[in-house]
Parts: C-alpha cells; structure tokens; sequence
C-alpha cells in the first residue's frame, strides 16, 4: 500500500514537472498545424473578392488533381529518404571516431560542428556557387583528376540538381546528428564493452549489440528531427 502511495506521488510529480513542456509544444506544434487545416477549408481569391468563404474539401480535391503536388511529393520524399539516411550513417560514423580519445579532440569536435553552426542563407548562396558550370569548385576539382573533360551543368538537370541539394544538405546537417548520437556514446557505460570483449565478441559484434540497442533513443530523436527538417525543405 504504501509502494503505491509512493509510486503514485512520483508519477504525479513527473507529470507536473512534464507538464509545462507538453504545453510548450501544444502551442508550437499542434496550433499551427490546426490552423494550417482549418485554413485550408477556405477559399480566398479575387472570385471571392478575396474574402475567406467555406469551401469544404475543394482545395484538397485540386491538390490530388494536380500533378505538380504528386511532382512535388515524389522529389520531397526522394531528397528525404536520401539526405537522412546518408546522414544518419555518416553522423554515426563521425560520432564514433570523436568518441575517440586521442590528441586534439576537442579542436576536432569544435571543427566538425562549424558546417552546422554557419548560417543556412549564407551556405545555400555558397552551394549554389560551388555548383556553378561554369566556374564551380565541382567542376574544377572534376576536370583536374580527369573525371571530367566538359563542364556539367548541375543545377540544369532536375536529377543533377537533386543530387546537388542532397549533397548539400548532408554537408549541412550530418554534425547535427553526429552531436546528438556523441552524447548518447558517452552515457554508455565503457564496462559494457569490456564484459562483451572478455565474452568473445568482436567490434562489430559489440557495435551491433551494445551500441546501436542503447543508442536507439538518440538515433531515433535524430531521425524524427531530420525527418521534419528534410520534409519540409522542398515542399
């Protein structure tokens, strides 16, 4: 009886603690997103002389009819799959190698996170030179190995330029998970490893079993961060 008592004064006390954040995010998030829908039942234009009228499910019913939108949906969710996966792997990557101890780390660890903390306005103009046709880096570095013997209009060609946009956004974003998956690295506890070397276990097998298992909550605020940047970069 008493156990209970206890448990549900904790309870009672983490849900008050909860609380103030879980309203935070009703304001930011779900407002939005209800407006945004309630919105969307209306019609504005100059037929309307452009005052909101009830329209009902009209607008959802051009949307599908529309094949820009099916255009639109189909490179968002390309660019999407791409960019995160791409990211998650090369953060995962990054992230184990500055769990590292060895000399200059913390120098190396600033350097990493400079692509994520540089203004995205600035780095977008910065792309978009870099993938010039005719003066780009790209294509200069290209031409120099003997990769290339004519200039490749990247940002011509719709799968040239997605694949240009991908690149950048990994560049961009790929230190912001490898921040998050290096804080879960370092809670976990170095025993662990020890324990599974003495059992045998290889580093693959240690990696496999002990660290991606403990990092699955790391790895899964990073994807659903990512997913909601990526999602609505394009669209």
């Amino acid at each position: 009886m008493q156990l209970d008592k206890m448990r549900q004064r904790e309870q009672r006390t983490g849900w008050i603690l909860v609380a103030p954040a879980l309203i935070i995010l009703l304001l930011v998030f779900a407002y939005p997103i209800l407006r945004a829908f309630w919105l969307s039942l209306f019609a504005q234009n100059l037929g309307t002389e452009l005052k909101l009228v009830f329209s009902g499910f009209t607008n959802y019913g051009r949307m599908l009819n529309d094949g820009r939108f099916w255009q639109t949906l189909w490179n968002t969710t390309v660019f999407t799959a791409a960019s995160v996966l791409l990211e998650l792997i090369l953060g995962m990557a990054i992230a184990l190698v500055l769990n590292q101890s060895f000399k200059g780390r913390g120098i190396v660890r600033t350097i990493s996170l400079l692509p994520w903390a540089l203004p995205t306005a600035l780095m977008g103009v910065a792309w978009a030179w870099i993938f010039n046709d005719q003066y780009g880096v790209i294509n200069d570095i290209l031409m120099r190995l003997g990769l290339i013997k004519t200039s490749i209009s990247w940002l011509g060609d719709p799968t040239l330029a997605m694949i240009a946009v991908i690149a950048a956004d990994v560049w961009k974003t790929t230190p912001f998970i490898a921040l998050l998956l290096l804080a879960g690295l370092q809670s976990i506890p170095s025993d662990l490893y020890e324990a599974h070397a003495i059992d045998g276990a290889s580093s693959w097998q240690s990696f496999r079993q002990v660290t991606v298992p403990l990092l699955m909550p790391q790895i899964t605020i990073a994807l659903l961060f990512r997913f909601a940047q990526a999602f609505g970069i394009l669209t």
